[in-house]
């Protein structure tokens, strides 16, 4: 008897089988049936939806996919809210997170820890509503709070012009608005274990695009609060500790990465004030690296306010830089020389 194309064949005439309806054709053990069963999911012919006596398997492609996409949904009130008891309710009531290897646990865990906390501490608003979801090729969550918004939350305590200022200081790192709390790694580190990492608050959306290695900023209708989603590609290949390390020197994190052309206002990059804007904020690293990707020109007052006058006043601080054309590396070698 074959017990495989009885299953397909079931499904074929049905549209979807059950463990019990082939025990019952067949007479045969349910640990025998549902091994079957398993085998054609791992095969991916089949797919689970459902559970416990509600479970059955349909045939494995997009359409049935997005069924069986396991989803954890639900709004708390911000008010004496944990983190750590979000996340025990998750793993308990939903097997969204079973099964992960090691590595994507120990990631998931930190970031979305580090996130809930941001919405539970910061915020100031009434509701924070989660949504996680895994299917085959990715585990993803979604942190939304109705409060102040994070850009308008660092424009305010920080003192900055707008929104976009506000996203240029909060991806050097360190950014933060509690800093007798907070040392203000979270979302920079959040950003660099996932495979994409959107935040949308008032009128932009950032968004962290590590599989393209780029980062993007849109214009989006207001919203109010703030938006998190964390996307993690399945199976990962990424360590915490290695992404840890990546950012730090002598085991504190001292190390950051700024994409200059986040910071593109004009055409070109000539002024002194456009350097101090993109400095503003970042004594406090010990290492820094300038990517020019994407930048044309910049000017010698702008190159020798970051190679000479900076690095004079902060000898302690390397700074480094990446992805410079030709004409870029020139005006930069002309502030190193003098």
């Amino acid at each position: 008897m074959n017990i495989e194309k009885l299953i397909l064949d079931a499904i074929k005439r049905n549209g979807k089988a059950t463990s019990r309806e082939i025990i019952a054709q067949t007479g045969l053990s349910r640990e025998y049936i549902n091994r079957h069963f398993r085998k054609l999911a791992a095969e991916k012919k089949l797919i689970l939806v459902g559970k416990a006596n509600k479970a059955h398997y349909l045939s494995f492609n997009k359409k049935n996919l997005s069924l069986a996409k396991p989803t954890y949904k639900h709004t708390f009130k911000r008010a004496d809210l944990s983190e750590d008891h979000i996340l025990k309710l998750i793993k308990a009531r939903n097997n969204t997170l079973k099964n992960l290897r090691k590595n994507e646990n120990d990631i998931f865990t930190y970031a979305f820890l580090e996130m809930a906390n941001n919405a539970i501490e910061h915020s100031k608003g009434v509701n924070v509503e989660i949504k996680v979801t895994r299917d085959t090729r990715s585990v993803e969550f979604r942190i939304s709070d109705n409060g102040i918004g994070i850009f308008n939350n660092l424009i305010k305590k920080n003192g900055l012009k707008n929104e976009l200022e506000a996203i240029q200081d909060l991806l050097k790192g360190k950014q933060t608005t509690a800093p007798e709390n907070h040392s203000g790694q979270g979302i920079f580190f959040t950003s660099k274990t996932a495979d994409i990492f959107i935040i949308e608050s008032g009128k932009k959306r950032l968004t962290i695009n590590n599989e393209l290695h780029d980062i993007f900023v849109r214009d989006i209708p207001h919203k109010k609060g703030t938006t998190i989603i964390f996307k993690l590609n399945l199976p990962s290949k990424k360590d915490l500790t290695e992404i840890f390390r990546q950012y730090s020197t002598e085991d504190a994190f001292d190390k950051t990465q700024i994409t200059v052309e986040l910071y593109k206002a004009d055409e070109f990059f000539v002024s002194r004030s456009q350097a101090r804007r993109i400095l503003h904020g970042l004594d406090k690293f010990k290492l820094i690296v300038l990517d020019f990707k994407g930048i044309d020109l910049a000017g010698q007052a702008f190159c020798d306010e970051i190679f000479r006058v900076f690095s004079k006043n902060h000898p302690e601080i390397r700074i480094e830089y990446e992805n410079a054309n030709e004409n870029v590396r020139f005006m930069i070698k002309r502030a190193l020389i003098n």
